[in-house]
């Protein structure tokens, strides 16, 4: 079908654009962190494109979002469905998408950001600690060293290592 080979040029490389099967197609409006992005998932049934595409907000990168603005994002939408029946119209939609992601997600609740920083903010501490680790397993020269002269070179510990010294 010269839609398909269309999409496929059109798309090459973007990683936004997932194929799922050469009817059925999902488009990534926004960046992966953006917590304004979403999925639409749209497919073809075998009349299309005499008839409309089926549109679907379903996939599990939208759980996010209020059921009310995937309803408003699916009927704008299927206003531009309607406007272009009887053309190759994925690509119209995945743009007109992308040209109104602020529009169709001005409603999303602010709460869905709270949650997303939050969670970024309790992954943070963790960092330092990774970090501090790999520093120590990076012994200096003279700190390989040492720890050869304190073992025998076969990786024992000479008898005595850890007496205390009395003379001291």
């Amino acid at each position: 079908q010269m839609e398909l080979e269309a999409l496929r040029s059109i798309y090459e490389g973007d990683l936004c654009f997932k194929e799922l099967s050469p009817v059925s197609f999902q488009y990534r409006i926004g960046e992966s962190g953006d917590p304004k992005a979403f999925l639409i998932e749209v497919s073809w049934p075998e009349t299309y494109p005499q008839t409309a595409p089926v549109i679907s907000m379903d996939a599990f990168f939208n759980n996010t979002i209020s059921s009310a603005i995937k309803q408003s994002i699916l009927e704008k939408l299927m206003v531009e469905v309607e406007a272009n029946l009887g053309t190759a119209m994925t690509y119209t939609l995945f743009e007109y998408a992308k040209d109104n992601k602020e529009v169709f997600m001005e409603n999303q609740p602010v709460n869905t950001v709270a949650s997303v920083s939050t969670s970024i903010a309790t992954r943070t501490p963790d960092v330092p600690a990774s970090k501090k680790k790999e520093k120590k397993e990076q012994l200096s020269k003279t700190q390989k060293r040492k720890l050869a002269d304190k073992t025998d070179n076969k990786g024992e510990l000479p008898r005595g290592w850890n007496w205390v010294d009395v003379i001291k």
